[in-house]
């Protein structure tokens, strides 16, 4: 099962166009990319909870379910996007082949765990962030068969906001989430370390 997942990960990381059309044309690379959107997911709750924020349980629980909602929510929008709003002549994809490709794009994601660390969790956490996106629009560019990185941007950028919305509304639905206490500790931890990194 798990097979060439390292290496698919580490060439993910790396911005490996190979790597993507690796997994967009695997079909059995499905479970993978699940579980490396878990593996993300664990790293980042897992950061939070070494710097206090919340119980185990809930921590990883609520992380677990977050990351597999906003990846399969995500994954469906931007291919809603990317094959209608912006598609190409070439352009032709489903839903699994977006969803395996974003899910390895999360591999960097895995350094969140470090978020941690004073002053300098956050950042690598936002680089992360940040490569993830990055990974992301890459992995979209080739799954849709586009010529341009721009076009994969956008349907990164357009598909932000319907992701978001629909994310809160099933999370509000199903009546799960962090705490007001971990919410708040985790925005008293932070700002400090913002106003830090302002001041250099």
């Amino acid at each position: 099962m798990l097979g060439k997942m390292p290496e698919r990960m580490l060439g993910a990381a790396m911005l490996n166009p190979d790597t993507f059309e690796d997994v967009e044309h695997d079909r059995g690379a499905m479970i993978q990319a699940a579980l490396v959107v878990v593996i993300v997911s664990i790293a980042g709750a897992v950061g939070a909870i070494i710097g206090g924020d919340g119980d185990i349980l809930r921590g990883l629980g609520f992380g677990i379910v977050r990351g597999i909602v906003t990846w399969a929510v995500w994954a469906g929008v931007a291919m809603l996007v990317g094959t209608t709003l912006l598609k190409t002549p070439e352009t032709h994809a489903d839903w699994g082949q977006v969803a395996r490709g974003t899910g390895f794009a999360q591999a960097p994601g895995i350094l969140s765990i470090l978020v941690f660390i004073s002053y300098v969790g956050p950042v690598i956490a936002f680089a992360a962030f940040v490569w993830s996106v990055v990974a992301m629009v890459i992995s979209l560019r080739q799954t849709l068969d586009y010529n341009s990185t721009w076009r994969a941007f956008f349907v990164v950028v357009i598909s932000l906001i319907p992701a978001l919305i629909i994310n809160v509304l099933i999370f509000w639905a199903l009546g799960i989430g962090p705490t007001e206490t971990e919410t708040t500790d985790t925005t008293a931890r932070l700002l400090p370390a913002v106003w830090d990194i302002l001041r250099i």
